[in-house]
């Protein structure tokens, strides 16, 4: 049933961007390795894309699906990727799942795999062993491993959480550690904030800065204000 429901929505993709694609790209690009292909790496594909190993080509829209190997864009891609390797350098908007999902710029959608990797901005769900976003994150990142580098707006959950940037919203791990300020709730074993606006729930708490409360089995605030440590329950308002 699911596979019927992926092709079927692939197809319908593949219809309805291919049909709005510019008059200079090629519907259809068949590969087995580059320079080996049916569309020179200097052209951009309107529709399907389709390789043994390694294709490479300026701007994607549609499906592209490579058997073996990586699926390469040194543009942008509007649509799906289905491969080993997903290697955009330009902006991602639709589905990017693979063991290794990379975009350069901006990704709008869903990107998964082993690794999930953006080096831009990002909105949706971001999932894999380990998810990476280097700019503004805001939507869902869902990954064994998670790191955001910029501003962060959303749910991070997995088994380690790391925000560098500011924090707005949730996140739950068994460590959950952020650089900057949060301003929402952390739930986790361990969990540590630079700066802490809203709730920490877990057995360690710790906040270099404290304005709001703290529950587990200890709680550390460095403002100390009104207390520096206390079990069980610790707090600042």
């Amino acid at each position: 049933m699911l596979k019927k429901v992926f092709l079927v929505t692939s197809l319908f993709l593949v219809a309805a961007l291919g049909s709005a694609q510019a008059a200079e790209d090629k519907f259809l690009q068949l590969s087995v390795f580059e320079p080996v292909q049916m569309v020179p790496k200097e052209e951009s594909i309107g529709g399907l894309r389709l390789n043994l190993f390694y294709t490479r080509n300026v701007n994607m829209t549609g499906l592209s699906y490579s058997v073996f190997g990586v699926n390469r864009t040194t543009g942008d891609v509007k649509g799906v990727e289905l491969g080993l390797g997903n290697w955009t350098d330009g902006s991602f908007y639709g589905w990017q799942p693979g063991l290794l999902s990379r975009t350069g710029k901006r990704f709008v959608g869903w990107q998964g795999g082993i690794a999930a990797v953006t080096e831009g901005d990002f909105t949706g769900l971001q999932s894999g062993l380990v998810a990476y976003t280097e700019g503004f994150f805001h939507g869902w990142q869902a990954g064994w491993v998670n790191y955001t580098a910029g501003r962060f707006v959303g749910l991070q959950s997995g088994l380690v959480n790391v925000s560098k940037g500011e924090f707005s919203g949730v996140a739950l791990g068994v460590a959950n550690y952020a650089d900057g300020s949060v301003k929402g709730f952390q739930g986790g074993v361990v969990n540590y904030a630079a700066e802490m606006h809203g709730f920490q729930l877990g057995l360690f708490n710790v906040s270099k800065s404290l304005d709001g409360l703290q529950i587990g089995f200890g709680n550390y605030n460095g403002s100390k204000e009104p207390f520096e440590f206390l079990p069980i329950v610790n707090w600042k308002f």
